[in-house]
């Protein structure tokens, strides 16, 4: 059970053109959103559509993997863990991010589908 802690999946559409980063390491970061839609409807009977927005960061093999695969617009399913960073913005203002970090890619579509930008 403790694999369970913190786990996240996800499936969503990619928001952007993934941000590949080369390391002085040699270690590879890929960066980029998606988008999970879930559907209800109101008080009134009216369907209502409520889009979220994640942050996702991927290391290594799965972010050669997104680059050559990943394009804005695909549709994958990911799998990985919940994290939260705070950093200092130049002009002294204190940011708070929360990201999955990814530890399983599956890209989702037809075969044929080309949404790598």
């Amino acid at each position: 059970m403790s694999t369970l802690r913190n786990k996240v999946q996800l499936i969503g559409n990619v928001g952007n053109v993934p941000e590949i980063t080369n390391l002085e390491s040699g270690k590879k970061v890929a960066k980029f959103s998606i988008a999970t839609n879930e559907s209800y409807k109101d008080s009134k009977g009216e369907k209502v559509q409520n889009t979220q927005w994640h942050n996702i960061v991927a290391w290594g093999k799965i972010a050669e993997i997104v680059e050559r695969f990943v394009g804005k617009g695909k549709e994958v399913a990911l799998e990985g863990k919940l994290t939260s960073r705070a950093y200092e913005t130049a002009a002294g203002e204190k940011r708070y991010v929360t990201e999955v970090v990814v530890d399983d890619i599956l890209l989702l579509g037809t075969k044929g589908e080309d949404n790598a930008s």
